[in-house]
């Protein structure tokens, strides 16, 4: 195998991982919907924020959710999990409202996936 096909071979077999990534980056550019993880010593969940709640503003979404918590002392989110969408298609839907409360041993961290984000109160 000469190295014209080696070369092509290989970009094929990239090329579905270039198009995810493309996907990943315009999904969260206009995302109404933004994911964090919420982790405590108990368990972790993924929730969603439209990012419309959390406002505008220079910092990070994350530290934008983090400040919200503290100055509220809690949160009412919804709570996501993969689910199947129309089609089949694997989609991040909320699946129920959950309370988060302000606590010292709670960790946010921003949550990336590749699957279509659904927001709630979208036709099931």
């Amino acid at each position: 195998m000469n190295s014209f096909h080696r070369r092509a071979l290989v970009s094929f077999a990239l090329l579905p991982a270039f198009i995810v990534a493309r996907q990943v980056r315009a999904q969260a550019a206009t995302a109404p919907v933004l994911l964090f993880k919420v982790i405590s010593p108990r368990d972790d969940v993924v929730v969603g924020i439209e990012a419309a709640q959390l406002g505008a503003g220079t910092t990070p979404p994350v530290q934008r959710l983090a400040a919200m918590l503290a100055d509220k002392g809690q949160l009412t989110l919804w709570q996501y999990a993969s689910q199947h969408g129309e089609g089949g298609a694997l989609v991040q839907a909320p699946l129920r409202q959950i309370v988060v409360f302000k606590n010292d041993l709670l960790r946010i961290e921003p949550y990336a996936t590749p699957l279509a984000i659904k927001p709630p109160g979208a036709a099931k």
